[in-house]
């Protein structure tokens, strides 16, 4: 197979966004893209029927993120594997480290997992992504590079497309699964939220990855051909319950909303500079009102603050990925947002 490179990865996003931009998407198309709003804050207030809980801070530090996961902790136990995204060398909009650190020392026996890349860039090898680890900080704890040696298939209950996706060999090593993200934009799923930092990152690099992106086998030539808009977001989703489904219980899932640009981590150095102002974080033991939460918190800001990453998701058909969880039964998308400030 011809290696992707990372600068040919981001052209393939491009295109796919540009056939987005010339069909001619209707006023009812975007209408048929707005979200869900689940709650407001509902601090102390009483509320009716089944919701999911998610927890809500506007303070980006380690004491907030700690009392966030000790809402939503119940469930996670033994050996624990924190899914983030290290991102490529010097990516100015990664997790900040000092953060992470604290937050690490707090949960006994965790550590940091990654796969490697599909496209060619720095962490497509096990050997250039410990390289990059070590440039980005990323040294203050164990970091299991899950896919290093091969892959283990976890089987997709329920999937549209999916019978079974290969994720990194090494996720079966553990008990529970912390689902830290940096939530932000993507060139191709147009957001990036929980379900997209299990669902592409949890995969392996060469097959998963793959199989993800609907491209098995030798992707084809045509960029135009590879699968976006709906199927990708609907492929996203098959994935993500495999792990979901593996973890039962025991996975939980944390949203940093800092930072937020228009482009995923993977784009290193090249990411847009954010124009939305931070967030907060948001925590869930549910997948769905997590990314639901998340995507809602962006709309209620003015336009002139979310005009970008608002574009950017609505470009890419990103608020699929919600609808793919909800026909997957993936969880609620009716949530109590609960504010801990």
């Amino acid at each position: 197979m011809k290696d992707l490179s990372r600068r040919d990865f981001f052209k393939l996003a491009g295109v796919t966004a540009a056939g987005v931009a010339l069909s001619g998407v209707g006023l009812t198309d975007l209408l048929a893209q707005a979200p869900v709003v689940g709650a407001a804050d509902v601090t102390g207030k009483a509320t009716a029927g089944s919701r999911a809980k998610v927890y809500f801070t506007k303070h980006i530090d380690a004491a907030h993120l700690i009392q966030l996961y000790d809402k939503i902790n119940e469930g996670i136990y033994g050996k624990i594997a924190v899914k983030l995204h290290t991102g490529e060398k010097h990516g100015p909009n990664i997790l900040p480290r000092d953060m992470v650190k604290e937050f690490m020392a707090h949960i006994p026996d965790s550590t940091i997992v990654e796969t490697n890349t599909l496209y060619a860039g720095d962490r497509y090898t096990t050997e250039g992504h410990r390289e990059t680890l070590k440039v980005n900080g990323w040294t203050f704890c164990p970091v299991d590079i899950m896919d290093e040696f091969g892959d283990v298939n976890l089987p997709v209950r329920g999937g549209k497309h999916l019978k079974e996706v290969a994720m990194g060999g090494h996720i079966v090593n553990y008990d529970s699964m912390v689902v830290l993200t940096h939530f932000k934009g993507h060139a191709m799923g147009g957001f990036g939220g929980s379900m997209k930092n299990i669902a592409i990152g949890c995969a392996s690099g060469q097959i998963g990855k793959r199989q993800v992106h609907g491209v098995a086998g030798t992707p084809p030539e045509d960029w135009g051909a590879w699968p976006a808009k709906e199927h990708l977001m609907e492929l996203m989703a098959d994935s993500a319950k495999a792990t979901v489904d593996y973890f039962g219980k025991h996975i939980v899932f944390i949203n940093v909303m800092r930072r937020m640009s228009v482009d995923c981590d993977c784009a290193g150095t090249s990411a847009a500079e954010p124009t939305i102002p931070d967030i907060g974080i948001v925590a869930s033991t549910d997948i769905l009102a997590v990314d639901q939460a998340s995507v809602d918190l962006v709309y209620g800001l003015p336009s002139s603050q979310n005009h970008d990453l608002v574009e950017r998701i609505e470009s890419r058909r990103g608020l699929h990925q919600l609808q793919a969880m909800r026909d997957l039964k993936m969880g609620n998308d009716q949530y109590e947002l609960i504010s801990i400030d």
